[in-house]
């Protein structure tokens, strides 16, 4: 059993060996005939729905079973080891990359018309994220959403969408706001069989069961009701929900390795070579035993960020770190499991060849490893930090932007009870501006330029400073790297604890 029995419990094995059983009726004696007609039928994803996989965990009141993110997990797992990555990825679209952004940020009105026949298995939902020309960029995507009236006309293209040929409906990110940048970029849910949209079926490597689309979106007509929460926070939004799909991946990365060398070893007992099996041969053997200690150390890190994601935790580096590690390991693992069946791994007939061509994307979709890299470097190098985004509260309050408008904050974020009595004078001096902040007996005034007498003077730029304030990177650590220079710390924390966080 191994690592397993510290994350799941009796109840997660039973209900693994419930979907197991399922599958092995249900699911793989099709998968090759799937894999060739580019598509898995409604009438299975329906049987799905009615056996409550689509719902682990959401509320009853929407047709789900409540119950903790591990029954995910399990699912996860599962559904990824029948080897055919085109199965698997419509699954983890559909609880972890879709549905999510309506049941945290839709109306009741979305929930009860696209939620719950989602989880019911009669809707199948997409994610419409990647355009032509955009693609980790997100805040540069160019599809518009413009409104007139109680509805929005949406222009614009998107591609490489899983579900997006077979599917019902697709949560789209677009631009509300062309010209804001990513306070611009809100969620949409459109039907996909609205007029003005024109679908693509894609020619895939791998993945062939799933349908793969390039939309185009031609004056299409959607009510204004489909918003997802509000306008200019789809990217906030996105930031929170792709920690889930990243997890996601994770999660069948190490699944997939752990189907692709139990497989292998199945065959290495059978194949013969020079008078014995070959699992008796050392340099084999080795290469199993290393493949399999990574495997299960990072399988142990998946598992603990999912114990971290269960818990409500926001774990953005170690969501990345797992997406990373086990999809970078799964394309490792596929080639050298390949190798271990000789000539006959080339061959179709033989799972491993298609483990190997599905393998391939966990290094690309959902987040490539360069830009996992890159949000890890900026945690681990720059001190750069992640706060969850908001849910779409309407007392919601976008983050300032600008110097101006940060210390415009800071009258309404005065603790006056705290700063009763307290005489402090602050010198900032930033990349080209410079404030003084002067609190005598509780009364504030912000002034230009450097006035006076200071308690203590703090020099950083512009760019640091507000990160710092909007919780992105760690003061502590910007001033012990020397990114902010302060004159008299103690009175600079004497300071800081006078005004509420943003």
């Amino acid at each position: 059993m191994g690592i397993t029995k510290y994350y799941f419990n009796e109840e997660h094995e039973m209900f693994r060996q419930t979907i197991k059983t399922f599958l092995e009726k249900e699911a793989s004696p099709h998968i090759d005939q799937w894999e060739k007609d580019g598509k898995i039928p409604r009438s299975f994803w329906k049987k799905f729905g009615e056996m409550g996989f689509f719902g682990l965990n959401y509320p009853e009141k929407y047709g789900g079973s409540g119950l903790d993110f591990f029954y995910n997990v399990v699912l996860l797992e599962e559904v990824t080891k029948i080897f055919s990555g085109g199965f698997a990825i419509t699954v983890a679209v559909q609880i972890a990359m879709s549905t999510p952004y309506v049941f945290h940020h839709g109306s009741e009105y979305l929930k009860e018309n696209y939620l719950k026949p989602s989880i019911a298995g009669d809707k199948i939902a997409c994610i419409g994220i990647t355009e032509p020309g955009a693609g980790s960029d997100v805040q540069n995507i160019q599809t518009k959403a413009i409104k007139q009236g109680d509805h929005y006309i949406i222009n614009g293209a998107k591609t490489f969408i899983t579900n997006g040929v077979y599917g019902s409906y697709v949560v789209l990110v677009c631009k509300t706001d062309p010209d804001a940048g990513s306070a611009g970029v809100s969620l949409i849910l459109v039907d996909l069989d609205s007029e003005g949209i024109s679908k693509n079926k894609l020619n895939k490597l791998g993945w062939h069961a799933s349908d793969t689309a390039e939309l185009h979106f031609d004056d299409v007509k959607v009510p204004v009701a489909n918003l997802l929460g509000e306008e200019g926070k789809g990217f906030y939004y996105l930031m929170g929900g792709l920690q889930l799909e990243r997890l996601a991946g994770a999660i069948m990365g190490y699944a997939s390795c752990e189907g692709a060398i139990d497989y292998s070893l199945k065959y290495m007992s059978e194949r013969k070579a020079f008078g014995r099996p070959i699992n008796k041969f050392q340099v084999l053997r080795h290469r199993i035993a290393q493949l399999s200690s990574e495997v299960e150390a990072t399988k142990t890190f998946v598992l603990q960020t999912s114990r971290m994601h269960n818990d409500g935790m926001y774990a953005v580096k170690e969501s990345s770190m797992s997406k990373l590690l086990a999809s970078e390991l799964a394309d490792k693992t596929m080639y050298q499991c390949l190798q271990f069946f000789g000539g006959y791994g080339y061959m179709e007939e033989y799972k491993i060849a298609r483990a190997f061509r599905d393998a391939r994307i966990g290094t690309i979709g959902g987040g490539t490893s360069e830009i996992m890299r890159e949000i890890i470097a900026k945690m681990v190098i720059d001190d750069v930090s992640y706060n969850r985004a908001s849910s779409g509260d309407k007392d919601a309050k976008k983050l300032p932007e600008t110097l101006e408008e940060l210390f415009a904050t800071l009258p309404e974020r005065l603790k006056k009870e705290k700063a009763a009595g307290k005489n402090l004078t602050m010198h900032f001096s930033f990349t080209n501006k410079e404030y003084t902040v002067e609190i005598n007996d509780g009364n504030l005034q912000i002034s230009d330029g450097l006035q006076g007498e200071a308690n203590c003077h703090v020099e950083t730029d512009d760019e640091t400073y507000i990160a710092i304030e909007t919780g992105k990177i760690n003061p502590q650590e910007a001033f012990m790297s020397g990114k902010v220079k302060v004159s008299d710390i103690m009175s600079m924390m004497s300071f800081g604890v006078l005004f509420k966080r943003l």
